[in-house]
């Protein structure tokens, strides 16, 4: 059975297959709101410095010109292979802008993870052949390890400029993109890129790097036409309830707090916004106080969110009362999934925000389904995007033709990459053949339901992750499932729950857990992990109890999105076993 859109959601157009990205975002001709009347791009959060939607063109423009001087690359000459700029960089006003001007001199940008060790940047640089590196001042000596390992010189290291509060006042031997630009006023104009028809549809624009379930990540090769697919999916979804608010409130101002290097930022809140001519106010990294505070200053009404993130605020209401969030009307999810004991522990402490989750991956350029403003349904990742087709299959191959029956999540979209970077065996794995005429279908490794909401609309239940299912006799246990429960426990601040073997079932689930602060020292560990485990066996059925034991742990290993690293659990799992073993 073959599931789509409901009813409701418009008709997604055809989306331009021979525009390079920065041209469709950043010029009117291509659907985006007019400049004249779209709200400043991109916002600093700590300083407040900004550029309006005509001066971002402009400086793309500049900076491009600069580019094309410095490394000597030139539009329509040679492959986009031979122009790949890595990005290892907090968020700034002018991340978006370094990006379309690469992608103005068909190149590609290669975000990296700002969380990464020299040795894991060092990976993607090798992977990618990147040929210059753009970093900031706080990650600066990481960008000169990983940089040298892989000969990138260093008059090939650019700086993005950030507050002082994060790069201090010291001046650093390395070009800035605001010094770029510069130069770039005084360089004679570019020549217009040549496109093909089906051009965008081929050629890269960003290569992005999955962090996967186990081994090295995966390059992904994601193009101008996949993200311009994701960015008019987006909008066509959210037009119903945008074309009917007043007119002061056709754009808003939204939160740019996850990373840029993420496609969830790179695509749904720094594209999808400025596309929509809304504001992002841009914050480096996150800080309780900090984004408080913006939210008071910069009158913030979308947040896009992690679930850690939303559980720290239901968690710290205290310190947020302290601050006005009335200008606040909906929280956006994604990433991993959110609990719907969580989104209603939040709902009751803020009764009028709206509370939305998504789900997307970067091998789709983000967004398959949203919850609408209409039909919010707690731990629902919502309905399909328009252009999208859906499939659930068994995990034994037999497609699913009814509702609340799991299987793989198996998605056909134009917003469905190119492939992975010189891996044929993960994409053969990966993308399927194209049975319809639609595009190719891609499996996601998600563990999915199909239900229809009380409004009638179907929804889509990430249940998890297929390779990180429990199998207990037989019997599958989602970790998501119990975490979402072991969050409700007052002992328990955040968790983590891992597959780890066992004689007669195989495997039994185990608990990781971070201590909820009002939890005493002087509180016996064994006493509160035998009630955190009576917990589960109050609730959940026998298979599901904690037969691998509760094991107390400072923080929660995690990506900078908030997906919790498992194989990092596991490993610690597995070390501790082994040393045990070799103790007996």
């Amino acid at each position: 059975m073959v599931f789509s859109p409901p009813s409701w959601v418009p008709k997604l157009q055809s989306p331009p297959d021979s525009v390079p990205l920065w041209q469709f975002m950043l010029d009117d001709a291509y659907g985006r709101r007019p400049l004249k009347t779209s709200r400043n791009p991109f916002t600093c959060g700590i300083s407040g410095k900004t550029y309006t939607a005509q001066e971002m063109v402009d400086r793309t423009d500049l900076l491009a010109r600069a580019l094309a001087k410095e490394f000597g690359w030139q539009p329509n000459q040679g492959t986009e292979w031979d122009k790949v700029a890595g990005i290892f960089a907090l968020n700034t006003i002018d991340s978006m802008t370094l990006a379309y001007a690469v992608h103005r001199l068909d190149g590609i940008v290669s975000p990296a993870n700002a969380a990464y060790s020299a040795s894991e940047l060092e990976f993607q640089l090798k992977n990618s052949r990147a040929k210059a590196l753009f970093t900031c001042i706080p990650l600066l000596e990481i960008s000169l390890q990983a940089a040298k390992a892989v000969g990138i010189p260093n008059n090939r290291i650019y700086i993005l400029e950030m507050p002082k509060e994060f790069s201090g006042n010291n001046t650093v031997p390395f070009k800035t993109v605001g010094q770029l630009i510069a130069e770039g006023d005084k360089l004679p104009q570019l020549p217009k890129q040549k496109w093909e028809k089906g051009q965008g549809a081929r050629q890269t624009a960003y290569l992005c790097y999955s962090s996967g379930t186990s081994g090295l990540p995966k390059g992904v090769m994601i193009s101008h036409h996949n993200v311009i697919s994701n960015v008019l999916q987006i909008k066509t979804f959210e037009s119903p309830c945008r074309d009917a608010r007043p007119p002061e409130e056709k754009t808003e101002v939204a939160l740019g707090l996850l990373p840029l290097s993420h496609i969830y930022g790179l695509v749904v809140i720094a594209s999808a916004n400025s596309y929509r001519g809304d504001e992002v106010i841009v914050l480096p990294k996150f800080e309780l106080q900090s984004f408080l505070n913006a939210i008071q200053t910069r009158k913030i009404r979308t947040l896009y969110l992690v679930p850690p993130i939303i559980i720290l605020m239901a968690k710290s209401y205290q310190a947020c009362s302290k601050y006005d969030l009335s200008s606040v009307a909906t929280i956006f999810t994604g990433a991993a999934p959110l609990g719907a004991e969580t989104a209603e522990d939040l709902q009751k402490l803020y009764p009028s925000w709206m509370i939305r989750q998504a789900y997307g991956l970067t091998e789709t350029s983000t967004g398959v389904c949203s919850s609408s403003e209409t039909d919010i349904w707690f731990g629902s990742s919502g309905s399909l995007l328009p252009g999208y087709k859906a499939k659930i299959v068994s995990l034994e191959g037999v497609e699913i033709t009814g509702y609340d029956q799991p299987g793989e999540l198996i998605v056909q979209s134009p917003s469905v990459v190119l492939g992975y970077l010189n891996n044929d065996k993960a994409n053969r794995e990966t993308f399927l053949a194209d049975t319809d005429g639609g595009g190719r279908w891609m499996r996601t490794g998600d563990e999915a339901v199909i239900r229809v909401a009380p409004s009638g609309n179907e929804h889509v239940f990430i249940v998890d992750r297929i390779k990180e299912l429990i199998k207990v006799k037989g019997l599958q246990v989602a970790p998501a499932e119990l975490e979402a429960h072991l969050l409700t426990h007052p002992a328990v601040a955040d968790c983590a729950v891992i597959p780890v073997p066992d004689d007669a079932a195989g495997e039994v689930p185990k608990a990781f857990v971070v201590k909820s602060s009002s939890i005493g020292i002087e509180e016996n560990d064994r006493m509160v992990a035998r009630e955190i485990a009576k917990h589960v066996q109050d609730h959940k059925a026998r298979h599901k109890w904690l037969k691998g034991g509760v094991e107390f742990i400072d923080v929660i290993p995690k990506s900078p999105s908030g997906k919790i690293l498992r194989r990092l659990l596991r490993d610690k799992d597995k070390e501790a076993r082994r040393q045990k073993g070799a103790k007996l």
